[in-house]
């Protein structure tokens, strides 16, 4: 499904430089106390059973950690805020810290990653194992090249390059970054129009059109799976994939607001207008 290019043309054309906003004018996702605000949904298991404590607060920081995992035996997990959004920029600090937990797959070694556009948690079903979504697949570097911030999609499809694009990952240009160095991921999102990817405030990749489709999403309802669908909002997750990650920021700019100059809360920063907010 290509929507109308003139729409792109013009959205691309106005948002052409990173989105910058004073720092008060962002969202604290992650408190640094608790995950109140957050649904937790581990495959084979119920909507928020946290097993074997994966996801934590330590030290002010969200924690993936699989200290209580005798095996990891595919227990792909997602961390949801409860808030859905539709354009926005996501900020995440992320590291990989410690060894793979015992079980995890070769390609999840130093693997995480910021779900975007994705599917309500309670809409999952209990053997799931990745929410339909587009993934900002965050990887560390092992022995070689490894870029981050990529693109996968679990039940989704994307225009690239100008054309439907149905390859489940496509690499970024980032460089690679090894040990357990903190690393930004920064991630802007335009509604069903267009997503760019940031690593240390330099942009590693841009794709269009996000939409439901394609495979590597099992089990999934039918009824939620809407191929062709474009995806204008969804929610925001983060993953564990069977290596211990830390986040020690999770921070949106919502970029959906009043657009009318007269009003107390205009933001010049604002992409998609919602004057029924504006406050005068």
């Amino acid at each position: 499904m290509i929507r109308n290019s003139f729409l792109l043309l013009f959205l691309c054309f106005q948002v052409s430089a990173q989105i910058t906003a004073p720092q008060k004018e962002w969202k604290q996702l992650f408190n640094h106390k608790d995950l109140k605000d957050w649904d937790i949904k581990i495959r084979g298991y119920a909507l928020n059973d946290n097993f074997a404590n994966t996801f934590s607060v330590k030290d002010k920081k969200l924690v993936v950690n699989y200290d209580g995992y005798d095996q990891f035996d595919q227990k792909y997990g997602h961390i949801f805020y409860k808030t859905p959004y539709s354009y926005y920029v996501i900020r995440v600090e992320y590291r990989f810290v410690g060894d793979q937990a015992n079980g995890g797959e070769g390609w999840a070694l130093r693997n995480s990653g910021i779900m975007v556009h994705g599917q309500p948690a309670n809409t999952m079903l209990k053997d799931q194992d990745f929410p339909i979504s587009i993934e900002v697949q965050l990887l560390g570097g092992t022995d070689g090249e490894r870029t981050t911030c990529n693109l996968c999609t679990p039940g989704t499809n994307v225009v690239f390059d100008g054309k439907l694009d149905t390859r489940h990952c496509i690499n970024s240009t980032s460089k690679t970054y090894y040990g357990d160095q903190w690393v930004t991921a920064e991630v802007e999102v335009f509604g069903d129009s267009l997503i760019r990817h940031y690593v240390n405030g330099e942009k590693v990749l841009e794709y269009t059109q996000p939409q439901i489709g394609g495979g590597n999403v099992s089990p999934f309802d039918p009824a939620v799976k809407k191929d062709g669908l474009l995806l204008k909002e969804g929610t925001i997750s983060l993953q564990s994939e069977s290596h211990p990650v830390e986040f020690r920021k999770v921070e949106l700019l919502n970029l959906k607001g009043c657009m009318d100059p007269k009003a107390k809360n205009y933001r010049s920063y604002f992409i998609k207008e919602d004057n029924t907010l504006c406050k005068y």
